[in-house]
C-alpha cells in the first residue's frame, strides 16, 4: 500500500480496499470470529468476543488496509449492539481527557495557520536549524525533547510544534510526502514524545504509575530519583536512537530554505497578540496542573472555544466543518473506548494471570527476571494501550516481587521499560496526534515505532538494567 493511500489516519471521503489486499481484510475478519469461538472453551462470552474485537481492532489499524475510522465505529456497534459493556465504558473516549485534548489541537493548528502565528516561529527556528537536513533533523529532535521537560502533556505539546514544523518544511521545499517534510515531522512528534516516558509529569503513563504508587504504597515517586533512573539511556539514549532511525529511514537533501517574506521586519498582528494571549494562559494552565486539579483536556476545550468563537477572528469560519479530522477523532475514541471495554471484561487480568503462570522465571538471576517482567507488561501495553499498563500491573507489584525475588520498586520501575516501548502508533494518543495534524502516513509511523521497538528491546533495555545496576537498583 502507498504512503499516499495511508497519508490520513482519518481516510478519504471514499472507502475502498486495494484489489490486491482484500484477502487480507477477510483473512483478519475470519481470524477474529475463530478466535472469539475458540477461547469461549477458557473464557466467558463477554471475554471472547472482547479478544476477538481486539484483535480485529489493533490488526486492522496495524495494516491500514481500510481507514482507522471504521474499525472504531465497528467496535462500537458490536459492543453496544451485544451489550458488551455498559454505554459509558464502551463510549469512554468522548468523555475522556485525551480525546477532548486531541480536538483542542486540531482547532489550536488550524488557528496558527489562520493568524500567521506558524509563519512567524517557523522564521525564528530557521535561525536556530542551519542548512543541512541532518542537523534540522537533530536539532528539531532535542528541540522537541526539551518541550517535554516544560509541557507536561504529550498531546499538548504535538499540537504546539507539529503545525510549526509543517509550515517550516514548506519554506524548506519539502513537499508533501517527500523524505524531508516526513522526516522533519516524525523528528518532532517522536523527539517529544519518547523520551518524555523518562521524565516523571511528561506523559500520562508515567503520572498515572506515580499516582498509584501513592496511592496504593503510600511512597511518593521523587522527579530527580524518576529522571536518573530512566532519562540516561530511555531519554536521552532513545532520541539519539530514533533520531538515527529516522535520517536511515528518511534521507534527503539539504533544504532549499527559500523564505518567501521576512516576518521579523513585520510587527505582531492584533489576531497574532490575541492567539498567543490565549495559549499562553492555555499552557499556564496546564504547567499548573498539579495546583488547581483541572485536567488538560478541560482546559484545552475551553481555549478551543475561544479560538471558535466566531467574533475573536483566531479561525477561519469553516473551521469546526473543514479544519476538523473526525475520522480521527473517531479513531481516538475506538482507541480509548477498546482499552476500556478490555479493562471492564477483565481479559487483561486474565493475561497477566495467565503469563505470570507461563513465564518461566529464574531465582538466580534478577536480569532475566525483569526482562521476562517487561515482555508482560509489554503485552498488556499491546492490548490495552500504555496506560493500561500501570492501571493492571501496579496492584499487583507485591505479588511479582514475591515471585521473583526483586524488590518492590524494581519491579514498579520495570513498567517503564514496557511502556516507553511503543509498538504501533494506534497505543500512543500523541502519535495519533501527530499523524492528524501532521497529515503523516500512518505506515512512515508504524515503521519508526518498529524499528525502534525493535532496537530498543535489542540494545536499550539491557544496558539500562546495567545502569540501574550501577545504581544499586538490582
Amino acid at each position: 500500500m502507498s504512503d499516499k493511500m495511508a497519508s490520513n489516519v482519518s481516510g478519504s471521503n471514499q472507502v475502498s480496499v486495494p484489489a490486491n489486499k482484500s484477502w487480507l481484510l477477510y483473512l483478519i475478519i475470519i481470524s477474529a470470529l475463530c478466535l472469539t469461538s475458540i477461547s469461549q472453551l477458557y473464557l466467558t462470552w463477554a471475554q471472547s468476543l472482547t479478544a476477538g474485537l481486539l484483535f480485529a481492532c489493533i490488526t486492522l489499524w496495524a495494516t491500514s488496509i481500510v481507514p482507522a475510522y471504521l474499525p472504531a465505529l465497528g467496535l462500537f456497534a458490536c459492543a453496544t449492539a451485544t451489550e458488551l459493556a455498559p454505554n459509558q465504558v464502551v463510549f469512554a473516549g468522548f468523555h475522556s481527557s485525551t480525546f477532548w485534548l486531541l480536538f483542542s489541537g486540531m482547532v489550536f493548528g488550524a488557528a496558527i495557520k489562520h493568524t500567521g502565528l506558524n509563519q512567524r516561529a517557523t522564521f525564528l527556528l530557521t535561525r536556530i536549524l542551519g542548512n543541512s537536513y541532518q542537523g534540522t533533523i537533530i536539532k528539531i529532535a532535542f528541540f522537541a525533547m526539551a518541550l517535554a521537560f516544560l509541557i507536561p502533556s504529550g498531546v499538548g505539546r504535538v499540537v504546539l510544534i507539529i503545525p510549526i514544523v509543517a509550515t517550516l518544511a514548506d519554506h524548506f521545499g519539502y513537499q508533501e510526502n517527500s523524505n524531508g517534510r516526513t522526516g522533519m515531522l516524525l523528528a518532532a512528534a517522536f523527539g517529544t514524545f519518547s523520551p518524555a516516558f523518562a521524565i516523571l509529569p511528561a506523559n500520562a503513563p508515567n503520572m498515572l504509575l506515580a499516582g498509584m504508587l501513592e496511592a496504593l504504597y503510600d511512597s511518593p515517586v521523587s522527579y530527580w530519583q524518576y529522571l536518573t533512573l530512566h532519562f540516561p539511556v530511555l531519554g536521552l539514549g532513545k532520541l539519539v536512537m530514533i533520531t538515527g532511525i529516522i535520517l536511515w529511514l528518511f534521507p534527503d537533501q539539504d533544504p532549499e530554505k527559500n523564505l518567501t517574506h521576512k516576518v521579523e521586519e513585520t510587527k505582531m498582528s492584533q489576531i497574532e497578540k490575541r492567539l498567543l494571549w490565549v495559549l499562553c494562559v492555555c499552557f499556564a494552565f496546564w504547567f499548573t496542573d498539579t495546583l488547581h486539579q483541572i485536567s488538560p483536556g478541560w482546559i484545552g476545550l475551553i481555549a478551543a472555544i475561544i479560538c471558535l468563537w466566531p467574533k475573536s477572528g483566531l479561525t477561519n469560519k469553516q473551521c469546526i466543518d473543514k479544519d476538523i479530522q473526525y475520522g480521527t477523532l473517531f479513531f481516538a475514541g475506538g482507541v480509548i473506548g477498546l482499552s476500556a471495554i478490555t479493562a471492564y471484561s477483565g481479559l487483561g487480568d486474565i493475561l497477566v494471570n495467565t503469563l505470570t503462570s507461563a513465564v518461566p522465571f529464574s531465582a538466580d538471576s534478577s536480569f532475566i527476571n525483569l526482562g521476562l517482567l517487561t515482555l508482560i507488561s509489554t503485552c498488556v501495553a499491546v492490548v490495552t494501550n500504555l496506560t493500561g499498563v500501570p492501571a493492571i500491573m501496579t496492584p499487583m507489584a507485591e505479588h511479582l516481587a514475591d515471585i521473583t525475588g526483586l524488590s518492590t520498586q524494581a519491579v514498579l520501575m520495570s513498567q517503564v521499560l514496557a511502556f516507553s516501548n511503543v509498538l504501533l502508533p494506534y497505543q500512543a494518543p500523541p502519535l495519533i496526534t501527530a499523524i492528524a495534524l501532521g497529515k503523516l502516513s500512518i505506515k512512515a509511523v508504524s515503521k519508526v515505532c518498529l524499528l525502534s521497538f525493535l532496537f530498543t528491546s535489542i540494545l536499550l533495555l539491557p544496558l539500562n538494567l546495567l545502569w540501574w545496576q550501577l545504581l544499586n537498583m538490582i
